[in-house]
């Protein structure tokens, strides 16, 4: 396994300034990828400029740095597969920057705008594939249709994160739990006032507590609830037909004595 003892201390310092400059602003179009247990690999993924044949599509490339960088270049290849004519079948970039052109005193995010800039302007004089670079010189269209090709193929956009997810989730998983504890809430309310039934003005509870130990008080005030809910339906009639003979027996009793008397004076005449 690869560890940052291949770099000098030094290399590593300057790298690691480069590489969160990389990370907190990068440059446009291009995302690198900081690998903090080895800076000689840089990975970026570099999306295709719009006008050109490579629009739409995400390309994956690498720089390797020596062990004597940047006194020497990095070595620059393209992990996803391209139709270029400075981009070789097994990935290889050809750019004067990476050869006779290198400065020690470019940085990482010189050499990855200059990488773009080449999807927008190749260089088919310098190919190194040599059928995109004739293509490209010869039959402009003809190149265009074989990159577009390659590029909705292999530089599908890879899905990329959401700021915020997670925090998204899980303020809506809070938000789903809460709702589930009021729900539950209400459902036991509910559950509870539907076996609770409320008392009556002539409950039997109540009138035992106001009518005391007299029997006859609380007989007659624990028949009336039963009458009025509807249970003793006919307890109703039964007490309310009973009420008038009562009342009227007096009355007949009377009659019949008047009746009873006026017999016996027609009897004396």
């Amino acid at each position: 396994m690869a560890t940052n003892e291949n770099l000098p201390p030094n290399v590593i310092k300057q790298l690691a300034k480069e590489l969160k400059s990389l990370d907190e602003s990068p440059p446009e179009g291009i995302k690198v990828s900081v690998n903090d247990d080895d800076f000689s690999i840089i990975y970026a993924d570099i999306e295709g400029p719009a006008g050109t044949p490579y629009e739409n599509g995400v390309f994956r490339m690498k720089l390797l740095l020596s062990h004597d960088f940047p006194h020497s270049p990095p070595k620059g290849y393209f992990l996803t597969k391209i139709f270029h004519p400075n981009i070789a079948t097994n990935g290889e970039i050809c750019v004067n920057t990476l050869k006779k052109d290198w400065n020690p005193s470019l940085g990482l995010r010189h050499v990855l705008i200059v990488v773009r800039c080449l999807l927008i302007e190749p260089f088919p004089e310098s190919a190194l594939n040599e059928q995109a670079g004739k293509m490209l010189l010869e039959n402009y269209d003809e190149y265009a249709r074989h990159a577009r090709l390659y590029t909705g193929i292999h530089a599908k956009p890879k899905p990329k994160f959401k700021s915020g997810a997670i925090s998204e989730s899980t303020t809506a998983l809070n938000v789903e739990q809460r709702n589930t504890s009021v729900l539950n809430v209400e459902q036991k309310n509910a559950a509870s006032g539907a076996g609770l039934s409320l008392p009556t003005p002539l409950a039997p509870s109540t009138a035992s507590t106001k009518g005391g130990s007299n029997p006859d008080h609380q007989h007659q005030q624990s028949t009336a609830p039963a009458s009025e809910t509807g249970v003793g339906g006919t307890g109703i009639v039964g007490i309310s037909g009973a009420a008038p003979k009562k009342e009227g027996l007096p009355k007949v009793l009377a009659d019949k004595k008047k009746m009873d008397a006026r017999k016996k004076s027609l009897k004396r005449l």
